[in-house]
């Protein structure tokens, strides 16, 4: 990478473009911006027959909500500022979109790909004890989640840990989200992420008023979409763009290249391609690119790129092509990239609302968990039966018999997983609304702007109502 400009710093420089619009006290904002704790460890595991030492970061970004609330990566390149840029990004993506919870993230520095499935296991544990000591754990306190390098198998044995060390604690499946769905987890948590990218994209590309801005039809119908990263991330996003939003994926980037098709790419038959071959490359009908950053390049209506952070830099930005950027991402797009972009007339969509889907779900978990009752439970035969009854009543009064098909499409009740997407197509709708609504306010010219004024506010109210205490 030839640029050396830094994550946090992009972050503090987008804190510092909303907070000009936002009249509180100084100190108020001074204490909104910091990281308020952080914690770094160094802690011995035994690997085949000798000790390795490995460092790790917990970092609480923002304690204005309780718990706080962020994922868990691992990375050999992850270092405390990384996990302090990713923890202030979670505080304000949870203010934006309504998530009462403070910002965290944590870090492990190793390639979980080097480690076999039982020593990945034993540096979880040991991690997640380390959490326990320092009181950086618990349903009530620090809730963390899947991030780059982790998934629900590391989930799993994080509140496994937890259990067996925190005592007797009746909430204890609530002291972690992402996990699998037999062991408290939640429908639909693993799309939720790209879910959530789609109705951002949805609701941006609906808006006659923005896409008039740049030159655009509104609507997703036939817009095309480049994607770097074809994890759980661009996957998801990939498959429901194509399949809800009639949008078509034209070239995909991984680790090890990039490929582009004309005609559009299917998500489902790349993913089988992949994992038969053990690479994108060589999809039938699609031509290699020459390098996996070309995908960011490609000429396309929508840019997704849903890997790392600083992919798109002062260094490079001025060979985008999109139209419109959704940083389905963490930090995808540096400070200075960014002001390349603007000119450039690129539209942005914001990580802190472009990648929301996660939280907010995580947040749903987090409630199932602590209410210990599967969403839908109590209600979904009651709705069969009060749909069943209006659907003869409709058949009575028309003299016509509605198929049985038909019948057990109308009178369905929402089971978890349809209220789950529900509550995040809801939370996605209403976040944009509050974004635009500031752009209007303030003659704002740009999303990301717009979504920090929101989330600032927010953040900043708790602290004024709450008061500080002495």
């Amino acid at each position: 990478m030839a640029s050396k400009e830094r994550f946090y710093e992009s972050i503090e420089i987008n804190f510092d473009k909303a907070a000009r619009y936002i009249d509180v006290d100084q100190g108020i904002l001074e204490q909104i911006k910091v990281c308020n704790s952080v914690y770094e460890v160094r802690f011995p595991v035994k690997i085949d027959d000798q000790y390795k030492v490995i460092d790790a970061f917990r970092v609480q970004h923002s304690h204005h909500r309780l718990p706080v609330k962020g994922g868990i990566r691992y990375s050999e390149m992850v270092n405390q500022e990384e996990v302090m840029a990713l923890a202030a990004l979670m505080t304000y993506k949870c203010a934006l979109v309504g998530v009462p919870f403070g910002g965290a993230k944590g870090g492990v520095q190793i390639n979980s790909r080097e480690y076999t499935k039982e020593q990945l296991e034993r540096i979880t544990r040991r991690y997640t004890a380390e959490l326990v000591k320092k009181n950086f754990i618990g349903p009530a306190i620090d809730v963390p989640a899947p991030d780059y390098g982790t998934g629900e198998q590391e989930m799993a044995w994080i509140l496994d840990t937890y259990r067996a060390l925190a005592g007797h604690d009746l909430n204890s499946t609530a002291c972690v989200t992402g996990k699998p769905v037999d062991v408290g987890g939640i429908n639909g948590r693993s799309e939720a992420t790209g879910r959530g990218v789609f109705y951002a994209l949805r609701e941006t590309l609906n808006d006659k008023d923005l896409m008039e801005s740049i030159g655009m039809e509104p609507g997703t119908e036939g817009k095309t979409l480049a994607i770097q990263g074809l994890g759980k991330v661009g996957s998801k996003t990939g498959k429901i763009c194509q399949e809800e939003g009639g949008m078509k994926v034209i070239a995909v980037a991984e680790i090890e290249g990039a490929i582009y098709c004309e005609d559009g790419i299917d998500i489902d038959a790349l993913i089988q391609h992949r994992n038969d071959t053990g690479s994108i490359l060589h999809f039938p009908g699609a031509k290699n690119l020459d390098d996996c950053e070309d995908a960011l390049y490609v000429k396309c209506d929508v840019l997704v790129p849903a890997a790392l952070e600083s992919q798109i830099r002062s260094d490079n930005a001025d060979k985008v092509q999109a139209r419109i950027i959704a940083e389905a991402a963490n930090g995808p797009i540096t400070s200075g990239g960014e002001d390349i972009l603007i000119d450039k007339g690129i539209m942005i969509i914001p990580d802190l609302y472009a990648n929301a889907g996660g939280v907010t779900v995580s947040y749903f978990e987090w409630l199932k968990n602590l209410n210990h009752v599967r969403f839908g439970r109590m209600s979904e035969k009651f709705n069969e039966a009060s749909y069943d009854k209006i659907v003869k009543l409709v058949e009575r009064l028309s003299g016509k018999e509605i198929s049985v098909e038909e019948r057990m499409d109308l009178i369905r009740g929402g089971n978890e997983i349809d209220m789950v997407r529900s509550g995040l197509e809801e939370t996605m709708v209403t976040a944009f609304r509050f974004i635009r609504q500031e752009m209007i306010n303030y003659d704002i010219t740009d999303l990301r702007t717009a979504a920090y004024v929101v989330a600032l506010k927010r953040i900043a109210v708790d602290y004024e109502r709450l008061g500080i205490f002495p």
